[in-house]
């Protein structure tokens, strides 16, 4: 049938929402209160060690915090000049003047999969 729509269009651009990972906000919280606590554990001298347990504490409470104040973003795939490359389940996106990453708890299945599918498209 000359007239009919074809099932798949390999140009065809979807909506894609980034949000901060719940799951990389808790591992940096966890990481803040355990750095402290390898350091102090080590044999390095207490009056170098307390200081730096403090440092350790309070960079990790800095960066969880940072990473959770970041604002969702839409972004309109496929984009210019976008790679996209995966790690297990986290998805990295790298483009001009963007980087992001997808954890598991940011990206349904089926987004995943459209993802890769669309990826691995000519």
């Amino acid at each position: 049938m000359p007239n009919s729509t074809p099932w798949c269009n390999g140009s065809a651009s979807f909506p894609l929402e980034w949000r901060p990972s719940r799951w990389l906000i808790g591992a940096l919280a966890l990481i803040a209160v355990l750095a402290p606590i390898a350091v102090l554990q080590s044999e390095m001298p207490r009056p170098w060690a307390w200081p730096l347990a403090a440092l350790a504490a309070g960079y990790g409470i800095r960066l969880a915090w940072r990473e959770g104040r970041k604002p969702p973003r839409i972004l309109d795939w496929p984009l210019p000049g976008a790679t996209l490359s995966w790690r297990g389940p986290i998805l990295f996106l790298r483009a001009p003047g963007l980087a992001l990453a997808w954890w598991p708890d940011t990206l349904d299945a089926a987004t995943r999969r459209e993802l890769r599918l669309a990826s691995m498209a000519p």
